[in-house]
């Protein structure tokens, strides 16, 4: 008969799944473990009570450090905007677009951003170089320009 064909790397490949499986089996065992152990707590002994900040404790808190929250103050949803409107039209230069392909970049004036622009969002034929006004809008890979219009 011959040599075993064991070679030193399937040797150290049945090691590695020996000692996952045996660390499997003792994860196992301590969860086993500790579910008996919860299964002997007291339902006192179970129970976590939240703090005066907010943070889980065993023990109960103290009641003289309770804070009343009156449910007028509580805010559901998001906070009023209380900013002045935004001027939400902007100018800009028309730095590059593609007829053929139906889209282009503009240079917006106050940011010196560079907004991309599709041909179905705007209201014109628009070329490089032209002087156009637009809304700002929310593209799938960032900002985008909208209600475009020409004005030289």
């Amino acid at each position: 008969m011959g040599k075993s064909q064991q070679t030193f790397n399937k040797k150290e490949r049945d090691k590695k799944k020996a000692k996952k499986k045996k660390d499997k089996q003792e994860r196992r065992e301590q969860r086993k473990m500790e579910k008996a152990q919860r299964g002997k707590l007291s339902l006192e002994e179970q129970f976590m009570y939240v703090s005066h900040d907010g943070s889980l404790v065993k023990e109960k808190p103290d009641p003289t450090k309770k804070v009343e929250i009156k449910a007028d103050q509580i805010n559901l949803g998001a906070a009023p905007n209380s900013h002045e409107p935004i001027n939400t039209i902007r100018r800009g230069k028309v730095k590059f677009f593609d007829e053929s392909k139906g889209y282009g970049f503009i240079t917006d004036k106050e940011t010196k951003d560079s907004i991309f622009v599709h041909a179905n969002d705007s209201y014109e034929d628009i070329r490089e170089n032209h002087i156009v006004e637009f809304e700002l809008g929310e593209g799938p890979k960032g900002k985008k320009a909208i209600r475009v219009k020409q004005i030289k």
